[in-house]
């Protein structure tokens, strides 16, 4: 298992990444994907991520149990801590969508 980080920008490549608002154990974030680009295998110790797409459509792949879910615009999905997930652009344009997180101590758990 690979170590917790802080700051998962540096481990994944997106179109956009804009931090609305972070407060102690609480963040949002604004993230646009490519068609080809994802969020790579991961989970967080604490801190739930919901999902709510602005424009586009998301898969969100998820593991103990396996599930597979395809959000559209303007739908949300909750993934708990400690659950692995990994999300992808289900669409052929760019997806924007929100992660808030929380609440807790933020960090991304990659999985290798």
């Amino acid at each position: 298992m690979a170590d917790a980080v802080k700051d998962a920008s540096s481990l994944y490549e997106v179109e956009r990444r804009v931090q609305y608002g972070a407060r102690p154990g609480f963040r949002i974030t604004e993230l646009q994907i490519s068609p080809t680009q994802k969020v790579p295998w991961h989970y967080h110790s604490n801190v739930q991520d919901t999902f709510y797409v602005i424009e586009g459509a998301l898969q969100i792949f998820l593991q103990n149990p396996k599930e597979h879910v395809h959000l559209a615009r303007g739908q949300t999905f909750s993934v708990p801590p400690g659950r692995p997930h990994l999300v992808t652009n289900a669409g052929e344009t760019s997806a924007v969508f929100l992660v808030l997180q929380g609440i807790g101590e933020y960090d991304f758990v990659p999985l290798t």
